[in-house]
C-alpha cells in the first residue's frame, strides 16, 4: 500500500490583523471567491493527491464544523419531502473525496502545542506528516516539495517563499532624477510561507501548550542541522489584514495563481446573504 501522509492544518488562530473579518468568524473561514481560504487551501492538496486531512481548531473552531457539515445543501438545490422526511440534491458538481478529522486543540493553545495535541491522529507508522497554516496559498509543487524532504534526511523541511515588500521603491540616479517606480518588490530573502513537511519524531519534542512551533521546535532543529528549505519561487500570498483579503479575492477574480484545479462548486451563500 502506498504511504499517503495526513496533512494538518493550524486553524485555531484568531486573526487580530484581521479584525474586520474575524470578529464574527474564524480566519480559516474568511472567503475568496465565495469560498473559506482553508477550502483553496486543501483544494490545492487535494490535488495533489493529499487528501487525508487534521484540522486542529481553535477560536470559534464550531464554525469550522458547521462550514463542513452544511457544505452539501449550501452547495447545491435540494428538494425535500417533509411528511417523509427525505431530501435529494440537485448535484452539478462532484463532492471532494476528503477524509476531515475536526480536533478540538484549544483557544489559547499555541502552534506547536495544536500539533502536540493531534499526535492520536497520526499514525505510529507514519514516518511523517504535511503542516501547513490555515491562512496562506501558493502555487507550491507539493510532491517535489515531499520528495525533497524524502532526499533531505531532515526532519523538517519548510517552503522558503519571498515575502512582499511593503512599500514600493523609487529608482533614482545620483542627481535626484527620478527613473522609475517599483511596486512592492518581492525581498530577496526567504521567509518561511507554512506547507512543510514534519517528521513524527518532532512531536516528542512538544510538551506543552505553550509552546509555538515557529519559536520554540525550529529553531532548536535548525541548531541541530535537522531543518531543509525547499525553495519556491512561484506565488505565494497570505491572509494577515484586510488588505491582504481585498488584493486574494482581486487576484481570484482575475485567474488566482494558485488554482490548480480546473472544477469549482457553485458559489457558497456568503454570511447575511438571504
Amino acid at each position: 500500500m502506498v504511504f499517503k501522509p495526513k496533512v494538518v492544518i493550524l486553524c485555531g488562530g484568531q486573526g487580530t490583523r484581521l479584525r474586520e473579518e474575524t470578529e464574527f468568524k474564524p480566519k480559516p473561514l474568511v472567503e475568496v471567491g465565495g469560498l473559506p481560504i482553508l477550502w483553496h487551501i486543501m483544494k490545492l492538496y487535494d490535488k495533489h493527491g493529499f487528501n487525508d486531512f487534521v484540522l486542529c481548531l481553535g477560536y470559534k473552531g464550531r464554525m469550522i464544523k458547521e462550514f463542513f457539515m452544511d457544505y452539501e445543501w449550501d452547495a447545491f438545490d435540494f428538494s425535500m419531502n417533509l411528511r417523509e422526511k427525505s431530501h435529494r440534491y440537485h448535484r452539478t458538481y462532484d463532492l471532494e473525496d476528503w477524509a476531515i478529522t475536526f480536533a478540538n486543540t484549544g483557544d489559547k493553545t499555541l502552534t506547536a502545542g495544536r500539533i502536540k495535541r493531534i499526535e492520536k491522529y497520526i499514525p505510529q507508522e507514519d514516518p511523517y506528516f504535511l503542516l501547513t497554516y490555515g491562512d496562506g496559498v501558493a502555487d507550491v509543487d507539493l510532491r517535489a516539495l515531499v520528495a525533497f524532504h524524502e532526499r533531505s534526511g531532515k526532519l523538517v523541511t519548510i517552503t522558503g517563499v519571498h515575502p512582499q515588500g511593503k512599500f514600493g521603491i523609487v529608482d533614482a540616479d545620483q542627481g535626484g532624477n527620478v527613473r522609475s517606480f517599483l511596486e512592492k518588490p518581492p525581498a530577496d530573502d526567504f521567509i518561511n510561507g507554512g506547507f512543510m513537511v514534519v517528521d513524527r519524531s518532532v512531536l516528542s519534542l512538544i510538551d506543552s501548550d505553550a509552546q509555538a512551533f515557529e519559536a520554540d521546535i525550529l529553531p532548536v532543529l535548525a541548531k541541530r542541522g535537522k531543518v531543509a528549505l525547499y525553495p519556491h519561487e512561484g506565488f505565494w500570498h497570505s491572509m494577515d489584514t484586510h488588505k491582504d483579503f481585498m488584493d486574494l479575492n482581486a487576484l481570484w477574480d482575475r485567474g488566482a495563481p494558485w488554482k490548480t484545479w480546473k472544477e469549482h462548486p457553485p458559489r457558497m451563500r456568503r454570511s447575511g446573504d438571504g
